[in-house]
């Protein structure tokens, strides 16, 4: 037996919670994957998922085995860098992330590519924190402060948003010329969290927060902005998002002297000893990547852009 192939097959199982999609994922047949997840039960005298006809789950033993197998793996795996190319980096990368900033990395995703022809991305886009080392997930980049002790967490960037609405929705309910006036408005609420419909803005002296009572709420920036967009409402709105429309007048930038807050842009992953090469190649484009966009200088108060209604 291949324990590290075994080993491969079970994360991967436990990831998909299916075999048929594990095979897929591994280029293998179904009943391959399923002949190695056994013959490593066999081999260990435990069983590490419960079967039956309509559903797969860990066992105890399963989850506690899911940290020891993603420490082998990447042993393994930088064992395999350290021996290839010098600085080419191989192997899959999961990178869990919120949408907007996923869409931002996938725009820019093929120069990285290029540079490495044997490393993978895998991008999840997630709106609230994931159990990094039980998902097997390598990095995350989580908006705001990270409070996970067991998370190495570093900054890399600031958010920099817009409170924005269509010309169609200013032109049927007016233009609020204070935020006090968002009161008497439809808002469109990106949740995140507890509190994601209480919104924050800075002019840099002064912070207001200005807690709404939205006509829509949806946990994904990209729906608000397509409401948005569609005239329901006013929303804030990543520059990702809203730049583009507001430059080409599809949305009105609101209220630009006292834009929303910004937030810490923070990248998150296990304490690991031994950080795989194609991860650390991942972190170095993430940074740089920000770095190259004045909407996210790191510095906390960087001379930005401020788009104003034209």
């Amino acid at each position: 037996m291949d324990i590290v192939c075994a080993l491969r097959a079970f994360l991967r199982v436990a990831e998909t919670g299916s075999f048929s999609t594990a095979a897929i994922d591994l280029k293998l047949t179904q009943p391959a994957v399923s002949r190695q997840v056994s013959a490593l039960e066999a081999h260990l005298d435990v069983r590490l998922l419960h079967r039956s006809t309509t559903s797969l789950s860990l066992t105890s033993e399963g989850e506690r085995m899911i940290p020891m197998a993603l420490k082998v793996i990447d042993a393994v795996e930088a064992l395999g860098e350290s021996t290839g190319p010098a600085g080419v980096a191989s192997g899959k990368v999961r990178l869990s992330l919120p949408a907007p900033l996923g869409l931002f990395i996938g725009d820019r995703i093929t120069a990285l590519l290029d540079r490495h022809p044997e490393l993978s991305v895998e991008l999840l886009f997630r709106e609230q924190p994931s159990d990094l080392v039980g998902e097997g997930i390598d990095l995350e980049v989580r908006l705001g402060a990270v409070t996970d002790p067991g998370l190495i967490c570093s900054r890399i960037g600031w958010t920099t948003a817009f409170l924005v609405a269509a010309p169609a929705y200013l032109e049927r309910r007016g233009t609020p010329r204070a935020l006090e006036d968002l009161s008497d408005h439809d808002c469109l609420c990106y949740k995140r969290g507890a509190d994601g419909c209480a919104w924050s803005f800075s002019n840099g002296a002064d912070e207001v927060t200005v807690r709404t009572s939205p006509r829509f709420v949806v946990n994904n920036a990209v729906a608000v902005h397509r409401a948005a967009m569609g005239g329901a409402g006013i929303a804030v709105l990543s520059h990702i998002l809203a730049v583009p429309d507001i430059e080409a007048g599809r949305l009105v930038n609101l209220l630009p002297d006292f834009p929303p807050a910004r937030l810490p842009i923070n990248l998150a992953y296990p304490s690991r000893r031994n950080l795989p090469f194609r991860v650390r190649t991942v972190i170095d484009y993430l940074v740089a990547s920000m770095r190259e966009d004045p909407f996210m200088s790191s510095s906390q108060s960087p001379t930005v852009p401020r788009l104003r209604v034209a």
